[in-house]
């Protein structure tokens, strides 16, 4: 499956970087397969191991300031796997040429 997913503080001002950095950290020592983009992180993984990378993120913004809000957007696909890369090389085929990522 993939997630993408953002997990945004209300209230904490203005920059978000360090919450980002923190739970870029997490994702990454999870051992899942991921991207970052400017708006969020896309993880593949199955279902359970993804969705508690999500809630591990969450709680550890949530630590930090009263309020957070966690987006999570879902592709769950039986059977597929390295959709991560395989998803923008089919585009990228079809279109024959290389894509911005």
């Amino acid at each position: 499956m993939l997630a993408e997913f953002s997990v945004t503080p209300i209230g904490a001002g203005v920059s978000v970087g360090k919450y980002v950095a923190e739970c870029l950290k997490i994702v990454d020592e999870s051992g899942l397969d991921y991207k970052i983009n400017p708006m969020g992180t896309v993880v593949e993984g199955d279902f359970d191991e993804v969705m508690a990378l999500i809630a591990k993120c969450h709680r550890a913004v949530r630590r930090r300031c009263k309020r957070v809000s966690t987006i999570i957007k879902i592709d769950d696909r039986a059977g597929a796997k390295g959709a991560l890369t395989k998803k923008v090389a089919r585009i990228e085929h079809i279109l024959r040429r290389k894509l911005k990522t």
